[in-house]
């Protein structure tokens, strides 16, 4: 299972953009974020807080994603799926997921000026996964789904 965690760890570093789903009275939800990711295999990602996902996640922290590489026709098939929970950070939580986030996605002084957004303020939250299922036509011709149960 090395292997897969190295692998889930590199898809996680090359991919930034995911979709996430959450879901309010049985209602499903889909929506597309910037991500970052920590050694342990937690992701991050900055939003609004006043977009309908980040209302959903302080009802209920259960979530599920997916993150794909670009693709053509002609490349070999490779993606990733995972399920968790998520939480909005506070302050103390922030420095950890800004110092993983800034550079790769946005500047600091762009991170800062969303948080403080008069009408859109931003915040950071943190997945923590329970499993990952990583799809490798690559790396796995044979048996192309791996999983990893965290």
């Amino acid at each position: 299972m090395d292997d897969v965690r190295k692998l889930v760890k590199e898809y996680l570093d090359d991919c930034k953009l995911m979709q996430v789903a959450t879901v309010k009275d049985g209602n499903p939800w889909v929506c597309s974020v910037w991500q970052a990711s920590d050694d342990d295999l937690s992701i991050y990602f900055f939003s609004s807080i006043t977009r309908r996902h980040s209302d959903e996640i302080e009802n209920n922290s259960k979530i599920a994603g997916a993150l794909a590489l670009p693709h053509t026709t002609d490349d070999t098939p490779r993606g990733l799926q995972f399920e968790g929970t998520v939480e909005r950070l506070d302050n103390e939580a922030i420095e950890t997921a800004l110092k993983l986030y800034e550079d790769r996605i946005f500047s600091r002084s762009k991170i800062n000026e969303m948080m403080n957004h008069p009408e859109r303020p931003h915040s950071f939250y943190k997945i923590t996964p329970s499993r990952f299922q990583l799809f490798d036509i690559v790396n796995f011709p044979v048996e192309q789904m791996k999983e990893l149960v965290l």
